[in-house]
């Protein structure tokens, strides 16, 4: 069993209400094509995988989790809502050259080292129809776990308590992320911060056209 089988049981990795930038990137497509085909990468228990497929467009979604994708089966079903699903690394994704009309990418993409993410977006772009979309967040430096548990390389960490512990998280900067994505039309690139708790949690949330 991964890490991510069990993080997903819990509670709060399970909740069935979606990102509010997700809400306004689906409300932004919709204005182009009810009918677009999106993926959802590393879909998780399926929140905003299902959310996109209540919007009727054409839904994907891909995991390395086994519960995760079993969770967004279900939930699928219970909604009598169709998309299809993948399990595999979001590395060497499973589709043809050009395929997809958008790509979301939350809460996701930086649990890998550099090397994994250096490997994705290149993925990414190749799905991408031309001028498609794409929705993805990047944990910021200015987030309160930076620096927090074992370093295993630069502005990446192996948390080492709390419901991700064994989990690597990749810290980026704004420069970073905009040279991971020269390939790509940077549509926005803004952070996004709040806090709960008392501890600030600081994501770039990026939106970009191929």
């Amino acid at each position: 069993m991964s890490e991510w089988d069990k993080i997903l049981r819990e509670e709060w990795y399970s909740r069935e209400e979606p990102d509010e930038i997700l809400v306004n990137f689906a409300n932004l497509l919709k204005n182009k094509n009810k009918k677009l085909r999106i993926l959802d990468l590393g879909c998780g228990a399926g929140r905003h995988l299902i959310y996109m497929a209540k919007q009727t467009f054409e839904a994907h979604g891909t995991d390395i989790s086994e519960t995760g994708l079993r969770m967004t089966k279900e939930r699928l079903e219970k909604q009598k809502l169709e998309a299809f699903l993948v399990k595999c690394d979001m590395k060497m994704l499973p589709y043809k050259d050009s395929c997809f009309d958008a790509v979301i990418c939350l809460h996701a993409i930086y649990h890998q080292k550099l090397t994994g993410i250096q490997e994705t977006i290149p993925e990414i772009r190749r799905i991408l129809k031309k001028k498609g979309s794409v929705l993805i967040n990047f944990l910021s430096k200015r987030t309160y776990s930076y620096g927090k548990g074992i370093e295993v390389e630069e502005n990446t960490f192996v948390e080492e308590e709390g419901v991700e512990r064994g989990v690597l998280h990749y810290f980026a900067g704004k420069e970073e992320i905009q040279h991971l994505f020269k390939n790509f039309k940077i549509a926005s690139l803004e952070l996004s911060e709040k806090e709960v708790e008392g501890k600030l949690r600081s994501r770039w949330i990026i939106t970009a056209t191929t």
